[in-house]
């Protein structure tokens, strides 16, 4: 009698484990499927959000034991990513995504933050088998004004064109080529729209001439805006972003451009100009770029 209450009570055992672990694998691969289902872009969406909701489920989204920093000013890995997310100051973080884009293993934003301090930024992510491994991004001060009247994120934000990605990446490529490294400056019309060409930096006009005008009065001062090198170049539809290296105002830093193209032509411009501090003051050896 005995014997047949404890066999009872080690079947129903078993039953009650199988069961629970059953319903925990249910969860885990319910929760890895929700997650598949996904787009790159909705996981860097939340990511980004969480910094100012403090939703910690799209930490999960980043390869916690492969993630490469280039923010200069975050140390590498999750660990700097935490670190930075701890000084800031409780319920001051704000971040409004303005634009996101997907670009084979990219997704690069544009972003109103306030982040220990208003600002414009770019954040650019890669993803391996579905996880974050690698980030860049360059942020500047939100000004209070502009020459053109426009601010650093309106306009327009509407993707069009995606059978168009590779000619319009193509474009601007060639725009900073010729023109921002001053191969064949002449070219510019080729490139840019003489009837339209919307500016969002702040210190510059609309249109050619604003342009001008701006690239004249920093030669003028000794202080020539220079595009030595661009590192990436990435797209969707009608907006592409370059990420460039150069000089402007004698010091070194990264320029992030985001173009829209309607026609071949560019139409409309945002930026960031950030300074990248001297080596003895970074945080990770991965370097800005």
């Amino acid at each position: 009698m005995v014997k047949t209450i404890l066999s009872g009570i080690a079947l129903s055992t078993l039953i009650w484990s199988c069961s629970t672990s059953q319903n925990n694998q249910t969860e885990t691969t319910n929760k890895n499927e929700k997650m598949e289902t996904k787009t790159n872009k909705q996981k860097v969406i939340e990511l980004l959000n969480s910094i100012e909701n403090g939703d910690q489920n799209p930490v999960s989204y980043i390869n916690s034991k492969n993630y490469k920093q280039h923010n200069l000013a975050v140390g590498d890995g999750l660990a700097g990513f935490g670190e930075v997310l701890s000084q800031l100051p409780k319920g001051s973080a704000k971040v409004e995504i303005i634009r996101a884009f997907e670009d084979g293993n990219y997704v690069f934003t544009h972003t109103k933050y306030n982040f220990f301090g208003p600002k414009a930024g770019f954040d650019i992510f890669k993803f391996e088998d579905g996880l974050i491994v690698e980030h860049w991004d360059n942020l500047q001060d939100i000004s209070e004004g502009s020459v053109s009247g426009r601010t650093q994120f309106d306009g327009s934000s509407e993707i069009a064109d995606l059978q168009k990605t590779d000619a319009n990446k193509k474009l601007v490529k060639g725009f900073i080529s010729d023109v921002l490294m001053g191969n064949n400056p002449e070219k510019i019309t080729d490139y840019i729209s003489t009837e339209k060409y919307l500016q969002h930096n702040p210190n510059v006009g609309d249109g050619l001439a604003g342009l001008a005008k701006a690239i004249g009065d920093l030669e003028k001062i000794g202080m020539p805006m220079k595009f030595t090198k661009n590192h990436k170049v990435l797209g969707e539809g009608n907006f592409v972003l370059s990420v460039s290296e150069g000089k402007f105002l004698n010091n070194h830093v990264a320029f992030y451009d985001l173009f829209r193209i309607e026609d071949g032509k560019i139409v409309e411009h945002w930026d960031t100009i950030e300074e990248i501090p001297e080596k003895s003051e970074w945080k990770n050896d991965n370097g800005k770029f």
